[in-house]
């Protein structure tokens, strides 16, 4: 009898393919014809100002629960819309059954404005392990994917992050003053010091695809919603970088999570990140 554990890794041999498509179909459908031609009641608040949702999220997440869902029996799906309406469904994440984690428009308000920094991710995940994940930039047609131990790639090319040049500060992306505490705030301004080049970050999966590229030497995020974070941090994993919470741990996407934290292009510059928000500087 296979195990689950065996049934995920033959699916990501056989089926990767298939979930690429989904995803490019699900852009392709719902996304890139709403792109810069949204109408007003189109676009909805949820928490905040900043805080967006459109017809375009939940009607590519609906598409590809359905798809994902059917791809592989006996999985379930934990998408950001579905959560928003209903945040008992994030529990999923910590049961045992196979999860798709979703975040159909990932900057929606970089998409809402017309800018071409978003994407769409995909993670799967068991048991708290993220094994696969699939950053999609629809605008450009780029794909970034990844399989625990197996490797990160953007178009079919392996990335290897590497570590940062010698001498030059390190640029850093850091979460947005509208989604931090107070103390969080605090943590954060602790990386604007000698030898750092922090700014506010865009869309999470982009920033995480420039640190997986070597394009970005360490992100530092103050939230722990696993949409944003899953599949990025497996890619940056697999291109030979590290992530820490301020206790010193990876990152879990079960949650729990000491904030703020980082994803860095090497282990070195994910240490030197979180011991400076870990003490304030």
């Amino acid at each position: 009898m296979i195990d689950e554990t065996e049934t995920i890794e033959e699916f990501l041999t056989r089926g990767s393919a298939d979930v690429e498509e989904a995803v490019r179909k699900a852009a392709a459908a719902e996304i890139l014809p709403r792109f810069r031609h949204l109408a007003e009641h189109e676009v909805d608040r949820k928490s905040g100002p900043h805080d967006l949702v459109t017809d375009a999220d939940r009607l590519a997440e609906q598409r590809l629960t359905e798809v994902l869902g059917a791809l592989l029996p006996g999985s379930v799906v934990v998408g950001e819309e579905a959560v928003h309406a209903n945040p008992a469904t994030y529990e999923a994440i910590r049961g045992d059954a196979p999860v798709w984690i979703i975040d159909p428009v990932d900057g929606t308000r970089q998409f809402v404005h017309g800018d071409e920094g978003f994407c769409t991710l995909v993670a799967l995940a068991h048991r708290g392990v993220v094994q696969a994940s699939w950053t999609y930039a629809p605008v450009p047609d780029r794909l970034a994917t990844a399989v625990r131990g197996r490797g990160a790639f953007l178009d079919g090319e392996r990335l290897f992050a590497g570590p940062p040049e010698p001498g030059r500060d390190l640029a850093l992306a850091t979460s947005h003053p509208d989604f931090t505490t107070d103390e969080q705030k605090h943590a954060l301004r602790a990386l604007w010091t000698d030898g750092l080049a922090p700014r506010p970050c865009g869309s999470a999966g982009l920033e995480y695809l420039a640190v997986a590229r070597g394009e970005l030497d360490a992100v530092a995020f103050s939230w722990e919603a696993a949409w944003d974070h899953a599949a990025g941090l497996l890619l940056v994993e697999e291109a030979g970088g590290a992530h820490l919470t301020l206790t010193g741990e990876p990152f879990r996407v079960t949650g729990g999570n000491t904030l703020p934290f980082t994803a860095a292009r090497d282990a070195a510059t994910a240490r030197r990140v979180a011991h400076l928000l870990g003490t304030g500087g």
